[in-house]
């Protein structure tokens, strides 16, 4: 492969890693990509479209041996837990810090419209998972805090509450009550197939989650 066939291999290879895009977006976005950073010359669209194929393939002949249930799965358990004490746990959301707390603000209004106000939030971003799906790290930051919130001791609650439910699932935490740092889940295994049908890992099933909790 030429420099920039490995580097759009690697784009590849990360986000069908990550699970949480379709064959058919990942094959968009990419073609996307190379024709932005103009790479046409090197890398055309069948290419692209082979190597996501191949990509899918080989990951979905390795789910077939993955012990139940994964760390992905898991994790999901755990945000959900998280839901049910009015904290709002976001998986993936967006790129950056600022794209989550922004992801966190628009959960937050919907939640505000059904009567709810959270007692805080969590999330991870894609940024996030690139590290807990690198090899050599496999450790994914998880960021915290509450809405509109400037009291120390809110935020450590929130902290302490969202280590406690990773715990409980068996992750492996290290945190040590410092509001100024992320939670740092070490050693994660990160699993997961994309599946169209699949809402464990969606925004909208904090709403559910939530509104289900204040009916019940």
């Amino acid at each position: 492969m030429t420099e920039n066939q490995q580097y759009i291999h690697d784009c590849i290879s990360n986000a069908v890693t990550m699970g949480f895009m379709s064959d058919d977006d990942i094959k968009e976005m990419t073609l996307e990509q190379v024709e932005g950073e103009e790479m046409q010359d090197e890398i055309s669209e069948e290419w692209i479209n082979d190597m996501v194929d191949q990509k899918f393939s080989e990951l979905r002949a390795n789910s077939k041996s993955w012990s139940k249930p994964t760390d992905t799965e898991r994790l999901a358990v755990a945000f959900d837990n998280l839901c049910k004490r009015k904290i709002v746990a976001l998986h993936n959301a967006g790129y950056t810090t600022s794209d989550g707390e922004s992801e966190v603000i628009e959960v937050e209004r919907e939640l505000r419209k059904n009567g709810i106000v959270s007692d805080g939030y969590c999330f991870y971003h894609e940024q996030d998972l690139e590290r807990a799906i690198d090899p050599e790290d496999r450790s994914l930051w998880i960021a915290y805090q509450k809405v509109n919130n400037e009291d120390e001791s809110v935020t450590l609650e929130v902290g302490r509450i969202v280590t406690e439910e990773l715990r409980k699932q068996g992750f492996t935490v290290n945190w040590d009550d410092d509001v100024n740092e992320k939670i740092e889940v070490q050693n994660v295994n990160w699993q997961k197939l994309y599946d169209e049908n699949e809402d464990a890992f969606d925004h909208w099933r904090v709403i559910g989650i939530m509104v289900g909790e204040k009916k019940s």
